[in-house]
């Protein structure tokens, strides 16, 4: 009889202890009788207990949904604080239209926004990337390539992304001509909101994947399918409800203590806080990667930033008409014009390393150091310069680092044509593939 400690059953107990007491603070709204450290520790736990719960959630139900269409509810639940930062400084910035606080809300609005995106692929895409060559040189289950020079081995990823690599690329080109139009406007809303809705209406109509589960999964997929489907919609929906609930305090909390150390506020709001909202999805990936299931965390982490740039965009525009009480393009100045172009470009580059299904440790450390780069280099000037002089370096030097970030991109872009034809031709059959599904269903 196996031990009762290696029972699937006990690590949920265990993922659901690490969320009872933030569910207690909560509940009782205790959280502004705790200190601040106390408050990061708890909610942070909370959210370690329901990044697994997430994935668990996901996993159970790729026996029933495409596992693409799985992935992407997943990354709605785990970036959805995120959604809920942006929705608020773009209703204050509606509310306060014309006012000094109505423009600053709005540049907040972006601001995070283009953090929280630059985020998930600067840390997410290049972390997971090397973690995931990391796993596989010590473990015979994942697989990974070796070329000459240690910096060139990689990691070869499923052509099943295809689909999640295009839409990017369509997204990510039209983003590069949001700044043009003076704000985040109706058309660009409709255009993005769009593309995501055609995305998801096409992976969910994909085949559904019959990859072999173990542990937590592989017990729940046993289950009936009444029972399997349950079980499903509750860590769906307990884990949604504790990320929504806790990250905005464990954010904040991260805040509070960057703010005793002298960093500056806007700098913590572009980063801090979009690092702790993108804390779920980070964990999430780094243990499907843990499970050798390198492909399925790039998924994961595609389908958020394709949710982000599309939904999260699209929807900024909506929640400040309706704040405003009239139709109303979000505005932001030229500082969040370069922040724009900037991740658009980052977004570019990034494409075009995973367009021929492979990333390798050059391309991860690239992506990683280019990020940390800028955001040190930024840092410094803000920290060092007169606000304006600052403002004024700051624009130019996102200016020249998106320029790096489109320059490599289309060098790689170049070289890796076949490639992209390849994506095409892939996403081509995965549509016609969806047409067939449809007309079947319609005609049972």
């Amino acid at each position: 009889m196996s031990s009762p400690v290696r029972h699937p059953l006990t690590a949920v107990v265990g993922a659901v202890l690490l969320t009872t007491a933030w569910v207690a603070v909560w509940a009782t709204n205790a959280q502004h009788a705790l200190g601040t450290l106390a408050v990061v520790a708890v909610s942070g736990l909370a959210i370690l207990g329901a990044s697994f719960l997430l994935a668990w959630g996901a996993e159970t139900a790729e026996k029933d949904v495409p596992r693409a269409f799985a992935l992407a509810i997943l990354a709605v639940l785990a970036v959805a604080p995120e959604y809920a930062v942006d929705a608020y400084f773009a209703w204050t910035a509606g509310s306060n239209a014309g006012t000094e606080a109505g423009r600053e809300a709005a540049n907040l609005a972006v601001a995070n926004m283009t953090g929280a995106n630059r985020i998930l692929i600067g840390l997410g895409w290049s972390g997971i990337a090397l973690f995931s060559l990391h796993k596989a040189r010590r473990s015979d289950a994942a697989q990974y390539f070796e070329r000459e020079g240690r910096l060139n081995d990689g990691i070869p990823l499923d052509r099943d992304i295809a689909t999640e690599i295009l839409f990017l690329f369509a997204a990510t080109t039209y983003a590069f001509f949001i700044p043009f139009g003076g704000g985040i406007n109706a058309i660009d809303s409709f255009v993005l909101v769009s593309l995501y809705l055609v995305y998801i209406a096409i992976i969910i109509r994909g085949e559904v994947g019959a990859e072999e589960q173990v542990g937590v999964p592989a017990y729940f997929q046993r289950r009936p399918k009444p029972v399997r489907v349950s079980i499903v919609l509750f860590l769906f929906s307990y884990s949604g409800f504790l990320i929504f609930t806790a990250v905005e305090p464990f954010a904040h909390g991260l805040e509070n203590l960057g703010l005793q150390f002298g960093i500056p506020p806007f700098f913590m709001l572009q980063w801090i806080a979009p690092l702790a909202s993108e804390s779920p999805e980070l964990i999430v990936t780094a243990y499907l990667v843990n499970k050798a299931r390198a492909t399925a965390a790039f998924n994961a982490l595609i389908s958020s930033k394709l949710n982000q740039w599309t939904l999260l965009i699209g929807t900024l525009v909506v929640v400040y008409s309706l704040a405003l009480g009239q139709y109303g393009a979000l505005p932001f100045d030229r500082k969040q014009m370069a922040e724009i172009w900037l991740t658009a470009a980052q977004s570019f580059f990034a494409i075009s390393v995973l367009v021929n299904f492979t990333i390798s440790v050059r391309e991860a450390v690239t992506l990683l150091t280019l990020f940390l780069s800028q955001v040190v280099v930024e840092f410094i000037l803000l920290r060092t310069l007169p606000p304006a002089q600052a403002a004024t370096y700051s624009y130019w030097l996102l200016i020249a680092y998106s320029v790096v970030y489109v320059a490599l991109a289309l060098y790689l872009f170049w070289k890796r044509h076949t490639a992209l034809r390849e994506v095409l031709q892939l996403t081509a059959a995965k549509v016609r593939y969806a047409r067939i599904r449809q007309a079947e269903d319609s005609q049972d």
